[in-house]
């Protein structure tokens, strides 16, 4: 979505068919939003438009901005004022009441300039609203797929591309940057996978199966075989072991 750590590339239909509860279970940090008429707010990491016209349809005044052309594509389609540009590399200034993001700052792989991004596009007294993966965010997710991945002689370093902060990093990186912490904290969340972990692997690290080459697929199956145990019920029903970092900040 924006500044990826590993060129993650996005198809705008297998996001939403394995990915749809991105927008869907975003009820409580978009609360924390509480978007309303004429407010003028940014969201970072749109993707394809489905919350932001959420936001949109509430009256604020939205602009989305994301990396990826196909996902913007869909946006643009639902009516949304969208632009292709990086947090990183986005140059509004003053400029918004409030950002908000969902699931899209663990991607970041240079926290701090996007803070500071963030925090110049705001006005001042401006609120940032966030969630995104945080500390032990897909652990068991994780440790399999390093598993494999030495198991075959892969750099395993390929199975964790993201930044998932506690939420003391996370503060000792805003309140320099021109923030204070309103509130922050870690929530377990288990997320269930509409299409399976195969659907979550593929749409989420096909970048890390790509390293096995003509193993690929059998190395999927192997991380399936691993995660099966502890996140596949009896009834071949998958969940996710998701832990959020919610945060809300204020532009001093």
């Amino acid at each position: 979505m924006t500044s990826l750590a590993d060129k993650q590339t996005w198809s705008a239909e297998k996001y939403a068919a394995n990915a749809r509860f991105v927008a869907d279970m975003a009820g409580e940090i978009s609360s924390w939003l509480a978007p309303a008429p004429g407010m003028r707010i940014l969201d970072v990491g749109c993707g394809d438009g489905a919350l932001t016209r959420r936001i949109a349809d509430t009256g604020a005044n939205v602009v989305g901005i994301d990396s990826s052309p196909e996902l913007l594509e869909r946006a643009r389609a639902l009516g949304l004022d969208v632009r292709e540009v990086s947090v990183t590399q986005m140059t509004f200034d003053n400029e918004f009441d409030a950002i908000f993001s969902n699931a899209v700052l663990h991607w970041v792989n240079e926290p701090d300039l996007a803070i500071a991004r963030m925090r110049a596009a705001l006005k001042s007294s401006g609120r940032l609203v966030a969630e995104f993966g945080g500390h032990g965010n897909i652990a068991s997710i994780v440790t399999a797929m390093r598993a494999v991945a030495r198991s075959h002689g892969v750099d395993e370093s390929l199975a964790s591309p993201w930044f998932y902060p506690t939420p003391d990093e996370y503060r000792a990186k805003l309140e320099p940057s021109g923030f204070k912490v309103e509130r922050i904290g870690l929530f377990p969340r288990l997320t269930p996978l509409p299409t399976g972990m195969h659907g979550w692997l593929d749409t989420f690290r096909a970048t890390f199966f790509a390293a096995f080459g003509d193993r690929a697929e059998e190395a999927r199956r192997s991380v399936e075989d691993l995660l099966r145990p502890s996140l596949c019920d009896r009834a071949g029903n998958w969940t996710a072991d998701y832990v959020r970092l919610r945060v809300e900040a204020v532009a001093v």
